[in-house]
């Protein structure tokens, strides 16, 4: 299904505000997942690149790579709802709201465990997926902040500093600004680069986050290994499967980078550090 196709149903079957399902839940998570992300980033940078002899490719993947994953740590539960809460569609008989799907996850295949099985399975329903969560991250957030540091080296360079740095001179030093351009063609190349490097392992992710839904198809995903999910994505539509939805997550993701990277860097400059 395309992109205009897939937004017609919606509309259709949920009218305007089905397009914003999951939205409160992904308001709630945002603040706490980028605000750990780039203080994690920020702190292990500072341990792991002490001088300009230590600013290379590999420790800036492993810091933000790091940073990425202790984020997640945090706040995959809410991450969790808002895909849930974004896959499930209105029903005339049944509601759909965050505290009910968090009611919902906690109870599926918990039904016929002891009580207290029961909350161990239902707690660790919040963390279904969590796995390729994880291994999608490390590429995810680290070619994030490497392909943003790169790119600001770029651009910092004799080459480019006339039309992308503020002052317009040349510069090693990371905390010098960039135009506002710069900035966000910056981000917005690290926004692309990284989703395409994870995108993969995000797709293998959903498909285990909504498992616990029965209507998603004949073989259920949630319970499932990363292989296993793997397998069930490669034999419905072949490698074409693991990038279903990347030119949507392109559009998304993009500018919401963009706009991120933007802001962090200029709060920096705002907030002095």
């Amino acid at each position: 299904m395309g992109l205009w196709r897939a937004a017609k149903s919606i509309y259709d079957n949920d009218g305007l505000i089905g397009l914003f399902q999951g939205h409160s839940a992904t308001l709630l998570r945002i603040f706490p997942y980028a605000a750990i992300k780039f203080v994690v980033y920020e702190q292990i940078r500072s341990v792991l690149i002490r001088g300009p002899d230590q600013e290379t490719n590999g420790r800036r993947i492993l810091s933000g790579s790091l940073a990425g994953v202790s984020s997640v740590f945090f706040t995959y539960p809410l991450e969790l709802i808002r895909v849930r809460l974004a896959y499930e569609t209105r029903r005339k008989d049944r509601k759909t709201g965050f505290l009910r799907t968090c009611r919902d996850i906690f109870s599926e295949d918990a039904s016929k465990a002891s009580e207290q099985r029961s909350k161990i399975l239902g707690i660790r329903n919040f963390y279904r997926g969590f796995a390729p969560t994880v291994l999608g991250m490390l590429p995810y957030a680290g070619v994030s902040f490497w392909t943003h540091d790169t790119f600001h080296d770029i651009f910092r360079s004799p080459l480019f500093a006339a039309y992308t740095v503020a002052g317009g001179t040349a510069s090693s030093d990371r905390h010098t600004p960039l135009t506002v351009w710069a900035q966000l063609t910056a981000g917005g190349l690290a926004g692309m680069i990284s989703q395409t490097a994870s995108y993969p392992l995000e797709v293998i992710r959903r498909r285990m986050q909504v498992g616990g839904i029965k209507s998603i198809g004949t073989e259920a995903a949630g319970n499932s290994s990363i292989a296993k999910t793997a397998r069930i994505i490669y034999g419905e539509r072949g490698l074409r499967g693991f990038f279903v939805g990347l030119t949507i997550g392109y559009i998304k993701v993009i500018p919401m980078v963009s706009c991120s990277f933007f802001v962090y860097e200029r709060m920096k400059i705002i907030l002095g550090i």
